[in-house]
């Protein structure tokens, strides 16, 4: 079996989309940068997106029912340490670093993102120490940037179309 740091080196060299989580609702609204998303079908447009169950974020997902995958540009490249909670940024002062809009859910869209995938969850997986949340895609909301960014080798990676 392998062992949790040789895992993560190699998790290391498999370069992800830079994505700002975000939800709102009953549960209260949160957001977490994350790398652990992906397409899972077409038809339903569903993705994929998986939470450490310490987060904070995981029972709001939970509650709420609905998230928004926002994929950062370059320029957005900041915005993934205040999310991923490497800052003294609390929820509130977080969101208040960015433009926000709404699309069908409720949850929140970051303006100038690449892409944004407004979704619906519709399943949720426990695994090990991470919840996997299947998301039905309600709506998308495309960006002007021509520019996505990475992690690969812990570090980012602005890409060009």
């Amino acid at each position: 079996m392998v062992d949790k740091h040789s895992f993560r080196d190699a998790m290391a060299r498999l370069g992800a989309p830079v994505n700002i989580i975000t939800t709102d609702g009953a549960g209260g609204r949160r957001g977490f940068t994350a790398s652990a998303v992906c397409s899972v079908t077409d038809d339903p447009p569903t993705l994929l997106v998986c939470l450490n169950r310490n987060s904070d974020s995981n029972a709001a997902l939970k509650a709420n029912r609905v998230l928004c995958v926002n994929a950062l540009t370059g320029e957005q490249q900041h915005l993934s340490p205040i999310f991923a909670g490497m800052t003294d940024h609390d929820v509130p002062g977080r969101f208040a670093t960015a433009d926000w809009s709404r699309l069908s859910t409720g949850a929140p869209v970051l303006q100038g993102a690449c892409v944004s995938f407004d979704c619906r969850i519709v399943q949720i997986t426990e695994v090990g120490t991470h919840s996997v949340f299947f998301c039905e895609v309600d709506a998308i909301q495309y960006g002007e940037a021509r520019e996505g960014l990475i992690y690969f080798g812990r570090g980012y990676h602005p890409v060009r179309v």
